[in-house]
């Protein structure tokens, strides 16, 4: 790889994440200073979504930070950032039916939920040694050692893959939820869209560095050979 295309690769490689960031920090701040309509704080709207649905045994609970929102399948618990959790705005109930979509998965035993939750494990250890294996790789001329680098990445840049369906479906059920339950009204269906693709946007950004910088040290594998 010359120089020129090096500056370029880093670049996109840096520049991806930091704008689909950009992107997301720039909607929240927008939409959560709009109010909806509904006058509900996203805790109430996690709980009305998960009892119109049959979901009893999932807890709300407020968890510090901003934009630290998740589901803990292990737990059963709705994580919403304090903001999040007590406000009425667009982007507090938005992301709270996103976090209850994923609740939702959990409950019907959807598929690539279960899948990415399996691969949980071998993505940590892939995570804590690819790039040990890598380096040494490189360092030694070792394509033995970039191999198994190559290998323990694999399993991170999977979960990575894995993980945008799950974002995505969780988000699908979140708009029909909102939508169905009559929690938006007027023109909220379309902001609530905006804050959901652009949190999307960082899982695909996640993914696409990840599966960038594996391609890369792929063709780094087969170039020792020449």
């Amino acid at each position: 790889m010359g120089i020129g295309a090096f500056i370029i690769y880093f670049l996109l490689l840096m520049g991806i994440p930091l704008w689909a960031q950009a992107k997301v920090k720039k909607a929240y701040k927008k939409y959560s200073k709009v109010p909806n309509s509904s006058g509900m704080t996203g805790a109430e709207v996690a709980q009305r979504i998960l009892h119109d649905n049959g979901i009893y045994d999932v807890a709300v609970e407020p968890v510090r930070g901003q934009l630290t929102d998740h589901y803990d399948p292990s737990k059963k618990v709705v994580r919403l950032s304090e903001g999040n959790y007590s406000q009425r705005t667009v982007a507090a109930q938005a992301i709270a039916a996103h976090e209850v979509g994923h609740a939702m998965q959990d409950a019907e035993d959807y598929a690539f939920l279960r899948f990415r939750s399996k691969l949980v494990p071998a993505a940590t250890k892939g995570s804590n040694f690819a790039f040990l294996f890598i380096i040494a790789g490189m360092l030694l001329q070792s394509q033995g050692m970039l191999l198994a680098g190559i290998v323990f990445m694999s399993a991170a840049v999977l979960f990575q893959v894995v993980t945008l369906p799950v974002e995505f479906n969780a988000s699908s059920r979140a708009m029909t939820q909102v939508v169905s339950t009559g929690i938006i009204k007027n023109n909220e269906e379309k902001e609530t869209k905006k804050v959901l693709d652009a949190a999307a946007l960082t899982y695909v950004a996640a993914a696409l560095v990840a599966v960038l910088e594996l391609v890369r040290f792929i063709a780094m594998y087969f170039m020792m050979d020449e």
